[in-house]
């Protein structure tokens, strides 16, 4: 057998290495204006075939101007000419269910307008564009000098933001914020206009666009349909206006094209969206913190909230509507963090964040001018998290235990009542106003509350807060509860909601429409009231205060540690932290091996729904018309070429909260998927990336036009979209 040489051998070896490293998953969530000064060349390589304009430009329409903020933490992208707009059904789903009752369930059976009459307008919602993306790190840093407090710095800054942003939208109707990059090193405004006529348009039922539930969130493989169907309306002008029957359909400077051809592994693909918020410079009291304070605190809290809930939720259909919301947001982080500490635990990443920080020892103590610049930052590191470990925890607590619990956070807005009714300069008129508002809010809050539901969840709570809280930061109404009741907090609970109105509408409304000024004793002598006041001046007395000063702390620390970082390795591209701001973030189409053993391809497909159908648990339900689809592969034109219906898709872009609904894109800038999750062993992706497991699963397009056409019959909606056969 003939054997190829050596030297041959091995420059085969380097060039397959080469390519490898040309395909591998790419870290970062770069702003678009940095894309041709940073990575532009890269993403050519791996084989992108648009130029930097095509994706970010502010003289011509562009890729950003079919994509919007969606609310105050999704993203949504325009795939029509009428401003319709594609997101994830579990960012619509609080609209959806604002809109359901038992005679009308769109959270169970699906919506569909058939016209645009029928689109359901979302009180508060909102789409937001970016018109542009500028530097102003000079501007706002004017006056800034190296001797300076940081109280005297915070204040120049702050001062300088707002003169930039009133003088850069004076006359007209955009909106302007400067948001700080790089720990504070840098800053960049964001120029933009928000719409506030969104209407509802379509979304699958609940069984196919939260298939799996709360089981299968955060998990690979997955079979979630997760869209939903908006659109946006404009005036006559085309520019933003309040809701009302005129309003027109936006038309946009751009709409996406939507291909058809499906993705194959090594696929080049990008994700454009607004990823809320990472940490990738945190040092090792940080990570520690996290994996060992404060996220165990919130796993363990959120999980009894969970359990309880679902024990109601499926003795009830009427208790499934109002609390199916709640429990997806309560369950969403919770899955999360438990997914972080234990990607977290096996990146080894503390120990990995100690190799850093003695490498930039070292670097520091080569240069007497980098030693006198940093070598105070790790020892006040660790200094300050000593102080600040404990106020974590206890906040924790706080927003865990003590916030957890529904009807506190609910009598804690008659604070403001009691203090106009005791202040003599208070007119009558303030007082009756106070209470006309808080009378409109007793209907929203009782509509998805449950009295058995938030006392079993108070109790729960409570005892874990009295038990394993740190008594320094306890709730002062803790001591009663150790005087009077010896201890005993479900004895405590049970007076409190005994002889509280908080959870009686009736009472409630007849103390509010007959409300007089001396009624305010009634309201400070309420059990429930006197809870949520001590649960409440506990954090703003004990916590609030030496915690702010920490972090006001660590934020000037981390400020002078990644500039430091940075100069260190110049040679490094910096991609600023996420922070609810434009991003694009590219990798590959890849599958992974989650452990030993174990391999997950990169496609899932209707047939594993079919697979996974329980008819016992409600998750699980398959539609009939769903099945006899999969079972007479009556695919239409969006089944792949190997002759499945694929359902969803992974990929290594890094992606975080906010980038629900993101537009997955091909080579073209072609609509592939909808980004709508990440995989449990890459959760920890806030805060360390691994390129070998970190992937972002995406709903395959093909599969949300099937479910729109071939399910739901709403053809006419295919017809508004530019698809790509």
């Amino acid at each position: 057998m003939k054997t190829t040489p050596y030297y041959k051998r091995i420059a085969f070896a380097l060039l397959l290495m080469l390519s490898m490293m040309q395909l591998q998953a790419k870290e970062g969530m770069w702003l678009p204006n940095m894309l041709e000064q940073l990575v532009f060349s890269d993403m050519q390589q791996m084989g992108l075939r648009l130029t930097a304009d095509d994706i970010y430009s502010i003289n011509h329409s562009s890729l950003k101007d079919a994509i919007v903020l969606f609310g105050g933490g999704c993203t949504g992208e325009l795939v029509s000419a009428q401003g319709l707009m594609l997101t994830n059904h579990h960012c619509g789903y609080s609209a959806i269910q604002s809109h359901s009752t038992l005679d009308a369930d769109y959270l169970s059976k699906g919506f569909w307008a058939a016209n645009q009459g029928e689109e359901l307008p979302n009180a508060g919602l909102t789409a937001t564009f970016v018109i542009r993306i500028e530097d102003v790190s000079k501007e706002v840093l004017m006056g800034i000098t190296a001797n300076m407090s940081e109280a005297q710095r915070s204040k120049i800054v702050a001062t300088n933001c707002e003169a930039i942003e009133k003088k850069t939208i004076e006359g007209t109707h955009y909106k302007a914020k400067i948001k700080p990059f790089y720990s504070g090193n840098e800053y960049y405004m964001i120029v933009t206009e928000v719409f506030t006529d969104i209407r509802l348009v379509g979304a699958p039922p609940s069984n196919i666009g939260k298939f799996g539930g709360d089981t299968d969130n955060w998990m690979w493989p997955r079979h979630t349909g997760d869209f939903s169907v908006f659109r946006i309306y404009a005036g006559k002008d085309n520019e933003p206006a309040p809701y009302s029957k005129d309003n027109q359909p936006y038309v946009p400077k751009k709409s996406l094209s939507i291909s058809l051809k499906g993705v194959k592994k090594n696929d080049f693909t990008f994700v454009y969206g607004f990823p809320g918020t990472t940490q990738e410079n945190l040092c090792s009291q940080a990570i520690n913190l996290t994996s060992n304070i404060t996220n165990p605190v919130s796993i363990e809290l959120r999980r009894k909230r969970l359990d309880i809930i679902d024990s109601y939720m499926k003795t009830s259909e009427f208790i499934r509507i109002q609390y199916s919301a709640k429990y997806a947001s309560i369950s969403n982080y919770w899955k999360k963090m438990i997914g972080e500490n234990n990607g977290l635990k096996r990146l080894d990443a503390i120990n990995k964040k100690k190799e850093t920080e003695a490498t930039f020892n070292k670097w520091l103590n080569s240069n007497p001018d980098y030693s006198a610049q940093y070598k105070d930052v790790l020892p006040f590191f660790e200094n300050i998290y000593k102080k600040y470990a404990p106020l974590a925890g206890a906040y924790s607590y706080f927003t865990e235990g003590g916030l957890g619990v529904e009807s506190c956070k609910f009598a804690y807005t008659y604070t403001n009542i009691i203090t106009l009714s005791k202040q003599k300069e208070s007119s009558n008129s303030d007082i009756i106003k106070a209470a006309e508002k808080l009378t409109a809010a007793v209907g929203g809050y009782f509509k998805n509350y449950n009295l058995n539901i938030d006392k079993e969840i108070c109790l729960a709570l409570m005892q874990d807060y009295y038990e394993k809280g740190n008594p320094a930061f306890q709730p002062a109404i803790f001591v009663n509860i150790r005087e009077k009741y010896k201890g005993d907090v479900k004895k405590y609970i049970e007076d409190v909601y005994a002889n509280t109105l908080f959870t009686d509408t009736l009472k409630l409304n007849k103390l509010l429409k007959n409300y007089k000024r001396s009624d305010y004793k009634k309201i400070e002598k309420d059990p429930l009231y006197q809870l949520s006041q001590s649960i409440y001046n506990n954090y703003y007395n004990n916590i609030m205060q030496p915690k702010q000063q920490c972090e006001n702390q660590l934020d000037s620390l981390y400020r002078i540690y990644v500039r430091g970082l940075r100069q260190m390795q110049q040679d490094k591209k910096w991609w600023p932290d996420a922070n609810l701001t434009l991003r694009v973030a590219y990798g590959k189409v890849d599958d992974f091996f989650p452990r030993d053993g174990v391999r997950y391809n990169y496609f899932t497909t209707l047939q594993g729904i079919l697979e996974k159908e329980d008819p016992a648990i409600y998750d699980y339900v398959v539609e009939k018309k769903l099945k006899d689809l999969q079972k007479n592969k009556d695919f239409g034109r969006y089944g792949d070429a190997d002759g499945s219906m694929h359902v969803a898709f992974i990929a290594s872009n890094q992606t975080t909260g906010g980038n629900s609904g993101s537009p997955v894109m091909n080579a073209k800038g072609e609509l592939i998927g909808i980004n709508f999750d990440r995989n449990w062993e890459g959760t920890m992706s806030d805060l360390m990336y691994d390129p070998d497991q970190c992937r972002n699963i995406s709903l395959d397009i093909r599969y949300c036009l099937f479910v729109i056409d071939k399910f739901a019959g709403a053809g006419h909606l295919i017809k508004e979209m530019n698809i790509v056969e």
